[in-house]
């Protein structure tokens, strides 16, 4: 019996595409879960010094007043900006079902629940993140985290720890600073908008307002800062290929900080309301 084989025109380039993309998802998840168990290794070696090692305290001052005076003022015009644009939105949104008056009740819970600890982070990555990235990229490039081992130190405990403690110490600072002047933001569209006295916006602000809003935003800017460190000083850590290899670390950082800070923030936020 003879036997017939049909040869369909460019189905070995169809199949040929179709491995390459296939294989190209599959190496993006290996690799994506080869950097989330780098970066999971590194914050428990960074947990365990914290707890068994001798901080480093000089060091953990100085972090802490760079990355406060990196951050403060970047973070303190976004929280004011986005009070502004938070109230006279709302101005114009409640306005239209005769609800002005209100507009301090809901520009108080958005900005210390969500806003506040989101958007302070975010700067902080973009600001902070990217800094801690390209010092300690430089410091793989140029040898100084293998001369810090040969001399028998440990990096995790010289170059992560500080960062690690000034940033997520940081965090919830800038965040609590960002509280006051989103409302303060708020307040002077409210006022000029709405109609209302300065006096009934705080009014409306404190009876709103209550222990476990004010905790929600600053727990979760506590998660954001040791997320921001920790995936800065990993990709910081990992940077190879000479100065070029220091800005591809330096964006990665930035990214996946930002990434991981909005993915968190959502399980954060259930797992806050549920208890």
């Amino acid at each position: 019996m003879a036997s017939y084989t049909f040869n369909i025109p460019g189905s070995d380039a169809a199949q040929g595409l179709s491995a390459t993309f296939f294989g190209g998802i599959g190496r993006r998840m290996l690799s994506t879960i080869k950097q989330v168990g780098g970066i999971t290794e590194l914050g428990i070696s960074a947990i365990k010094v914290i707890f068994t090692k001798r901080l480093a305290f000089d060091e953990f001052s100085r972090q802490l007043y760079v990355i406060g005076n990196r951050s403060f003022s970047i973070v303190a015009l976004i929280a004011l900006f986005t009070g502004l644009v938070m109230a006279l939105q709302l101005t114009v949104g409640l306005g239209r079902f005769g609800l002005k008056l209100y507009v301090g009740q809901v520009v108080a819970l958005a900005v210390f629940r969500e806003l506040a600890p989101v958007l302070s982070s975010l700067m902080i990555a973009a600001r902070v993140g990217s800094g801690i990235a390209a010092e300690l990229g430089s410091m793989v490039v140029t040898e100084q985290v293998l001369a810090i081992e040969a001399m028998g130190a440990n990096p995790v405990q010289k170059l992560v720890v500080p960062r690690l403690l000034a940033t997520t110490i940081a965090a919830p600072i800038l965040t609590i600073m960002a509280d006051i002047i989103g409302i303060m933001g708020g307040m002077v569209i409210a006022v000029r908008e709405a109609g209302v006295t300065p006096q009934f916006y705080m009014d409306q602000v404190r009876t709103t307002l209550t222990q476990d809003d004010f905790t929600s935003g600053v727990t979760k800017a506590f998660f954001f800062g040791f997320l921001v460190a920790i995936i800065s000083c990993f990709e910081g850590l990992q940077t190879q290929g000479g100065t070029e290899g220091v800005g591809r670390a330096t964006t990665r950082a930035v990214v996946l900080s930002s990434i991981a800070i909005f993915v968190s923030d959502f399980f954060l936020t259930k797992l806050i309301l549920y208890f």
